[in-house]
C-alpha cells in the first residue's frame, strides 16, 4: 500500500525553516502503520470546531495538523508548527 504526503506551502516552509523533516516524516508514517493495525505509540487526536475532518498528531512541542483520503490514499498536511501558534 502506497501512500502520497503531500504539504502545504505554509507546512513546507515550517518544516525547512526547523529542519524538522524527519520528525514530521517518522510520524506520519507511525499513522499509517497504525492504519494498518500495527501496534505504535503516537498521540493522535480527532480535532473539532474550525478543524473539524481533520487529525492531530504531537511530537514535543511540534503539532501537525492534516487531512486523510482514505480513496486516494493520500496524507494532506496543512499546517505544522508551534503548540501555542498552530490552531491559529
Amino acid at each position: 500500500m502506497i501512500w502520497r504526503i503531500d504539504y502545504s506551502k505554509d507546512a513546507h516552509k515550517f518544516i525547512q525553516k526547523n529542519k524538522i523533516g524527519n520528525d514530521v516524516s517518522g510520524e506520519l508514517k507511525k499513522f499509517l502503520l497504525r492504519l494498518k493495525g500495527v501496534d505504535v505509540n503516537i498521540n493522535l487526536k480527532k480535532l473539532a470546531g474550525d478543524w473539524e475532518g481533520y487529525y492531530r498528531l504531537r511530537k514535543g512541542d511540534i503539532r501537525i495538523i492534516f487531512a486523510i483520503d482514505k480513496h486516494e490514499k493520500a496524507l494532506y498536511v496543512e499546517k505544522v508548527d508551534l503548540r501555542g501558534k498552530v490552531y491559529k
